[in-house]
């Protein structure tokens, strides 16, 4: 579930050593994906994190300075995931709107692939406080961008720059509450069900009205 970056180096000695690092990495992030899933983030434990993924505590720690941290770090790379996914399922020769539709099912339909993660990330991420808050900020500006980005690709859009950045975030917050309340309500397997609303948000912030 987890994608990692392939390491930048030059030298094979450096390669190797950066590509280690990367798996181990990858690997407590499984370990913290596995065991959140299983028992809530709360009752995790570094014991818990590192013995799923079948490493050290000192490995723990050289790569997180707590579970929190770890959190985070897997809370970005799950929700990098998802936006790539989002951006694989655009295609430039579709209208636009029919774009939206499969970008959007595409999303929501990644989001739905493990409910129980899906639930640590948006609702136990936001108890982590300040810390939480600004990674789930990180998240919603990248996907913000990503909107603006599509939005400003040729097409017509009746607002400024200015504007526009805005609802793209207005959007992303909107979409965002959805899908809470579907983890709320118990629905994360009918995710896919919120594409007709979200659709609409996105056609209602940016499309001209119809004449």
């Amino acid at each position: 579930m987890i994608a990692v970056d392939p390491p930048a180096a030059t030298d094979s000695s450096a390669l190797d050593a950066a590509g280690n690092a990367a798996a181990y990495r990858n690997r407590l992030l499984e370990g913290m994906a596995g065991t959140v899933a299983e028992k809530g983030f709360a009752e995790t434990t570094v014991a818990d994190i590192v013995r799923r993924a079948g490493m050290s505590k000192r490995t723990f720690y050289e790569h997180f300075a707590s579970k929190n941290e770890c959190l985070i770090a897997l809370y970005a790379s799950a929700s990098h995931g998802a936006l790539e996914v989002l951006k694989s399922a655009i295609d430039p020769t579709r209208d636009w709107e029919t774009q939206v539709d499969h970008a959007l099912t595409a999303y929501l339909g990644c989001l739905a692939s493990n409910p129980l993660l899906l639930r640590t990330l948006f609702v136990e991420i936001l108890g982590l406080g300040v810390e939480g808050l600004q990674a789930r900020r990180r998240v919603n500006q990248e996907l913000a961008d990503f909107i603006v980005q599509r939005v400003g690709a040729g097409h017509h859009v009746p607002l400024s720059p200015q504007a526009t950045a805005v609802m793209a975030m207005a959007v992303v917050g909107a979409i965002n509450e959805l899908v809470l309340q579907a983890i709320e309500d118990n629905r994360t397997e009918s995710l896919v069900e919120l594409v007709g609303p979200a659709s609409a948000l996105v056609r209602a912030a940016f499309l001209p009205p119809a004449q």
